[in-house]
């Protein structure tokens, strides 16, 4: 079955060959679209639209080295599509329109243990599946009125919300999307700023959307895996139940509001600023520097990062753990946290090297569970989540072939050292993450793309036999 789906799928990318390329893809998953059409008439909005098809198949190993009750291998297989409506602008308004479609393949021994199944788990909706439902996946990924104004942009409705705590990380089969109004303008001076209030979230592996910030139980719904019917997302903090907010007063249909700002102002420095709110649980501001420094052949630009999280009741609800266990923490009931972080980076023709380390200080968990990761750019490497308290990051990477456009037709290349010096009476165990990875685009087929990303994790000395793995996915992307 899987075999004739992959034949199909290439038959078909085979026949669009000479259609002209709309749309790219970068290194991070995030699509490139061009600029939309501009119309004097209401029905040229509708005819002057532009589609966006995309064929993808994602393939996932995992392997331990051994196997247990916690920890099984996993050979999962997903082949989707999507098709993206961008209406043209009349009067300022446009639209759009976002279906995706995706269908899971499994090894057979994983059909009794879906938890196990790692970074595969987006190819499906697991409460779905686990409820009767197919290994089918279905959604309207994106359905919004837009109005925009000079360089400022109004948007109302599902949408990818691209934002230092907020992305679309569209690495798996569906995008990550929200519900709610965004405005994003670059009316300031060499500014981009960007607002969010967003009422829902929808991850990856959801069909339907969600709170931003709550776990579902057996309270909230009837659902086998009821965890699995709300946020369940890995960097979700555990605590935050239905059953813990209601019990403390506390909404559990809070909004998500973010704002972020990034100013080039001042040659060759950089600023950014982002800051998120989630009334009556919690908030969290970050501020990053980074300046350029030119020479003749190759540029360095040091980093900082500063994150400040504020406990506005959520500490009390669910603890300073977002794994649940606050044995160890200074005040087990308080979420305030901090992090500081530092980078070199040196840029020379098309490498870029980079040396990084990332501080969270012995207080609380950082609570960022809407895919942008809080170590990101500094010592965030594929499915490392490294921002428990007490725990220091060090990140050597280095890439080659990097760029803007989303088309590689030469190879980009990415290989990273990350070691983690986690504290172990938090559990939190030390560790080494070796990763290597590539992306292509086809030179006689550029709307054709490859992926391979390799991981492997040792654990360091650890207390809790914690089984060291390999983490491999194999990508295919076509867009039409």
């Amino acid at each position: 079955m899987l075999q004739k789906l992959f034949l199909s799928t290439l038959l078909f990318t085979l026949s669009y060959a000479q259609t002209p390329q709309k749309s790219a893809i970068k290194a991070n998953g995030l699509v490139l679209y061009q600029a939309k059409k501009t119309t004097t008439n209401f029905s040229q909005m509708f005819s002057q639209g532009d589609f966006y098809g995309r064929l993808r198949n994602n393939n996932f190993y995992f392997s331990y080295d051994h196997e247990d009750s916690g920890h099984e291998d996993n050979l999962v297989a997903g082949t989707g599509v999507s098709l993206i409506y961008k209406s043209a602008r009349f009067s300022g308004f446009d639209f759009d329109l976002g279906a995706y479609a995706a269908h899971s393949f499994f090894k057979e021994s994983n059909l009794n243990s879906i938890s196990h199944l790692k970074a595969a788990k987006d190819t499906l909706s697991r409460e779905k599946f686990v409820n009767g439902g197919s290994q089918n996946l279905f959604v309207l990924g994106q359905s919004n009125l837009n109005y925009t104004y000079a360089q400022t942009h109004f948007i109302l409705g599902r949408q990818l919300v691209d934002t230092f705590y907020t992305k679309s990380n569209d690495t798996k089969m569906v995008p990550n999307t929200f519900d709610g109004f965004v405005l994003k303008t670059q009316d300031v001076p060499k500014s981009n700023i960007i607002f969010a209030y967003l009422t829902k979230q929808k991850l990856r592996d959801h069909e339907k959307s969600h709170s931003v910030l709550m776990v579902g139980d057996a309270n909230s719904s009837t659902a086998t895996h009821p965890e699995w019917t709300q946020n369940d997302d890995s960097a979700m903090h555990k605590g935050l139940t239905y059953s813990a907010l209601v019990a403390a007063g506390k909404p559990t249909d809070s909004p998500l509001i973010v704002f972020d700002i990034m100013n080039k102002s001042i040659q060759n420095l950089k600023i950014n600023f982002a800051a998120y709110s989630v009334p009556q649980l919690l908030s969290q501001t970050m501020g990053e520097l980074n300046y350029k420094l030119n020479f003749k052949n190759f540029s360095i630009t040091p980093g900082f990062r500063y994150i400040q999280q504020f406990d506005n009741g959520a500490g009390a609800v669910g603890g300073a753990s977002i794994k649940g266990n606050t044995t160890d923490y200074k005040n087990p009931n308080s979420l305030d946290a901090q992090m500081i972080a530092a980078r070199v980076v040196t840029r020379f023709e098309d490498y870029k090297l980079s040396l990084a380390y990332t501080n969270i200080l012995d207080k609380a968990d950082l609570v960022t569970p809407w895919r942008g990761f809080p170590t990101a750019g500094y010592t965030r490497s594929m499915g490392m989540y490294n921002w428990q308290a007490n725990t220091k990051s060090y990140r050597l990477e280095l890439v080659k072939g990097a760029n803007a456009s989303g088309i590689y037709k030469t190879p980009f290349i990415q290989t990273s050292i990350l070691y983690i010096d986690g504290d172990e009476q938090k559990l939190v165990a030390d560790s080494m993450f070796y990763y290597a990875g590539i992306v292509q685009n086809l030179p006689s087929l550029p709307a054709f793309q490859y992926r391979l990303r390799l991981g492997y994790r040792e654990f360091i000395h650890d207390t809790f036999f914690i089984s060291n793995y390999v983490d491999s996915r194999l990508e295919f992307n076509y867009l039409f």
